[in-house]
């Protein structure tokens, strides 16, 4: 592969916009694998924010071109982009930012200006993208998830983790009832930790609190995503909202029980294996921006979350 002068990789490029969170990089793995085969001599350059650069690594031949969401263009690539994917969405603003790099050939749905399948409301997210691969002639297997294992040790091997956090209030299950839940887990012998961002921090200590746990087993705001998915990917089991936790569950086969809101399960939810999900989807609002937790989510109790737990043999 070609080098420019400052020594960074600068041969031809294949450019995936995706300018999102955890969680939507997780369901996206499956493209970006079937990319990196189908183009082995290209670089394979995911734009997304910076903070996600310990994950994309873990997909494995991938780079990560930090980019700041749709309100600003996507930053130069060195060498040339010669093909644009369009994994954000099928909007004007994600089509003009890739329409801007010249790329000679462009794969997304269709569009003014794009071949591509038409967009279809429904489809699990997994199964979008590879969908919209297989279309324009590259296969993908919606089932391709997994990641590498992480280079960085573990700071709970075998914990059971728990992830108060959400992005949103309309994901935010009750703090007492994480309380109870992770007040029977450490009753049952077990580690609990609570992991989340620096600004979950809080929460997460006032469901430690709820469980007469001590403040050293709040591990939220205290390690990077390296050490996040580390945790994750050695832990016993997973108990979370729908979010980049739940996730990465899922993509190291964890054992785990989602707690679902605003987000449909059929689009959102855990594939095949050790994974509970629990919601009320005839109580579904599905405003994810509300600053209320989601009645489907709300409808929950600790007694379902116990159950579950039970199903997957961790009570």
């Amino acid at each position: 592969m070609e080098e420019n002068r400052s020594g960074a990789p600068s041969g031809p490029a294949v450019l995936a916009l995706r300018a999102l969170k955890l969680g939507d990089l997780l369901v996206a793995v499956p493209a970006l694998r079937a990319l990196r085969r189908a183009f082995p001599e290209h670089r394979i350059c995911y734009a997304a924010q910076a903070w996600l650069a310990p994950v994309v690594e873990l997909v494995g031949g991938i780079e990560l071109l930090d980019t700041h969401g749709l309100d600003v263009p996507v930053p130069p690539v060195p060498g040339r982009v010669e093909v644009a994917v369009n994994l954000h969405g099928n909007g004007v603003e994600s089509r003009r930012r890739l329409e801007a790099l010249g790329a000679p050939r462009r794969i997304g749905h269709h569009a003014p200006g794009w071949d591509g399948p038409r967009w279809r409301d429904g489809l699990h997210e997994r199964e979008r993208w590879a969908r919209l691969l297989e279309w324009h002639g590259i296969p993908a297997d919606p089932a391709d998830l997994h990641l590498l294992p992480p280079a960085v040790s573990s700071p709970a091997p075998g914990a059971v983790v728990v992830h108060a956090g959400a992005a949103y209030g309309s994901r935010l299950w009750p703090v007492e009832r994480f309380g109870a839940v992770a007040r029977t887990l450490a009753a049952a012998g077990h580690r609990v930790v609570f992991s989340g961002s620096a600004a979950e921090r809080q929460r997460a200590l006032q469901v430690a609190a709820a469980a007469g746990l001590p403040e050293e087993s709040v591990l939220a705001g205290r390690i990077g995503l390296d050490r996040f998915a580390a945790l994750v990917a050695s832990a016993t089991a997973v108990v979370s909202a729908d979010t980049g936790a739940a996730h990465l569950a899922s993509a190291y086969t964890r054992p785990s029980v989602v707690i679902f809101g605003p987000a449909p399960v059929h689009q959102w939810g855990p594939p095949p294996g050790p994974h509970v999900v629990l919601t009320d989807e005839s109580l579904r609002q599905g405003d994810t921006f509300s600053p209320t937790p989601d009645p489907a989510l709300m409808a929950v109790g600790v007694p379902d979350v116990l159950a579950g737990l039970e199903r997957l043999g961790v009570l």
